[in-house]
């Protein structure tokens, strides 16, 4: 067998499995397993196959991992966000491009490295760990209830960053933070998809994923509605919000963000031009209606 031949088997096992990345994701297989690179199997694809019965034995493992739909960053153990490696398994959400245009707003709305920010439901730290390596603000901290999702995180700031740079703490949205912590910047992307929708989706989501970071309850909203009453203790005079939403969410979080004494509120949309970020700014003049 050629190399070719068997990247080319590879590739047919996962089409017949229903993947529909079926060529891509036999290619990420192929090159993590035996180090080839696109320039060297090009020279090499009609070689007869010299890899070891173990590499062989672990790309054909891989493929039926991959067949039995766990996803590709699973078994590949990385993902690639804002152009950094992040560490990711079952214990944290994997970072997606669309979360990007969260971070990227962010960056572009604060030039100041000298603010503090804190990053809610931080999973793998992706968030959190961008801003602080491209935005080298002053003060990152993070925040997660999942301790095996801090532990993630903390490995990825280890890896990304080399320092202390973010602090972690294990954290029930602000149930670990004192009344006096404040913060100029408040993110999040917080579980948002309603209960119901999950068992209907893509099998390397409902069933490898953590639940606990899909999960917004009955109208995906819940964790908002906790955010836009509890962020504002948390928030420096006139500090600011950065919520990732669901494509249709836009309306109902500035809505919930309004409501709770935010001003100069806006829905961002990403690349594809769906809803994908709400901010606000925290009026401290604010006060709630009477009863």
């Amino acid at each position: 067998m050629t190399w070719g031949e068997l990247l080319l088997s590879g590739q047919k096992k996962l089409e017949s499995a229903g993947i529909r990345e079926y060529s891509l994701d036999g290619w990420y297989l192929f090159e993590h397993v035996f180090g080839m690179s696109r320039a060297d199997y090009l020279l090499r694809s009609r070689e007869t196959v010299t890899a070891e019965g173990k590499a062989l034995e672990e790309f054909w493992e891989k493929l039926s991992r991959r067949a039995g739909r766990e996803p590709l960053q699973h078994i590949l153990g990385v993902q690639e966000f804002m152009g950094l490696e992040f560490y990711v398994n079952s214990d944290v959400l994997i970072p997606r491009q669309d979360t990007e245009t969260l971070v990227e707003t962010v960056l572009c709305a604060h030039k100041n490295r000298g603010i503090s920010l804190l990053d809610v439901c931080t999973g793998s730290g992706c968030i959190a760990i961008s801003l602080a390596a491209l935005g080298k603000y002053a003060h990152v901290e993070a925040a997660d209830i999942s301790n095996a999702a801090l532990l993630t995180a903390e490995k990825n700031a280890e890896k990304i960053l080399g320092a202390d740079t973010v602090k972690f703490r294990c954290s029930d949205l602000f149930s670990a933070f004192a009344p006096e912590e404040r913060f100029d910047v408040i993110v999040s992307n917080p579980p948002y998809i309603p209960s119901k929708v999950i068992e209907g989706l893509e099998p390397e989501v409902r069933d490898f994923e953590p639940r606990m970071a899909l999960d917004g309850s009955e109208d995906g909203l819940f964790f908002y509605r906790k955010l836009a009453e509890e962020s504002r203790s948390f928030l420096k005079e006139n500090g600011a919000v950065y919520f990732e939403i669901g494509y249709d969410q836009g309306e109902a979080v500035e809505r919930l963000l309004s409501g709770h004494g935010f001003k100069d509120t806006e829905v961002i949309k990403d690349l594809s031009g769906r809803d994908r970020v709400v901010r606000g700014k925290w009026n401290p003049a604010w006060k709630a209606p009477a009863a």
